[in-house]
């Protein structure tokens, strides 16, 4: 049997829509029924890297290292400890044979095409996937944007937003708070 591959951002909502979907049978991180596999990513599964992690003289916090720039194809990610579970269900599932294609579920924003698009790249996956985009959660919205899934291509822009607003707070937050810490203790 071949699935659809449904991914939400959070669990409540990846219930929500696995009973409008008819995917009633429950798994450890997933939901499954009517050809769909249901899953989640608990917000932010995959998060940028410490400064440390790109060299160990960030360790120590040092005015004169600073400003901590990573250079454009450098970018680190690294799995949340406490998600590290869940991140390798989806990864599971998303390698599986009978799984043909991906919907991505999470939030319809900027933030819930990032969680869904690290998650995405650090699986290594490069099966299709559509995008589910609504913002009700009533069982008539969920239908309704089934039945309109888009190609999840049409928000690569949005996404590439979400990576440029996320590395800039990177850049500053790291930055300020080193600065600010060792000037004034």
């Amino acid at each position: 049997m071949n699935y659809k591959l449904v991914i939400s951002e959070k669990p409540s909502v990846a219930q929500s829509i696995a009973k409008v979907i008819g995917a009633t049978d429950r798994h450890d991180g997933y939901m499954e029924g009517n050809g769909y596999l249901v899953s989640w990513c608990i917000g932010h599964l995959i998060e940028l890297a410490q400064p440390q992690e790109y060299d160990e003289k960030y360790e120590k916090w040092k005015k004169e290292d600073l400003p901590i720039i990573p250079r454009r194809d450098d970018w680190k990610y690294i799995i949340s400890e406490a998600t590290k579970k869940q991140f390798q269900v989806l990864k599971d599932l998303m390698k599986m044979d009978d799984v043909e294609s991906i919907i991505e579920a999470t939030d319809a924003g900027r933030e819930g095409e990032l969680i869904f698009r690290l998650v995405y790249h650090k699986a290594g996956c490069k099966k299709p996937f559509e995008r589910l985009w609504i913002s009700s959660m009533e069982d008539k919205a969920v239908k309704e944007g089934f039945q309109n899934l888009k190609q999840g291509t049409e928000y690569d822009a949005l996404y590439e937003a979400a990576l440029c607003r996320e590395r800039a707070d990177w850049i500053v937050g790291i930055n300020c708070t080193r600065l600010f810490s060792t000037l004034y203790g």
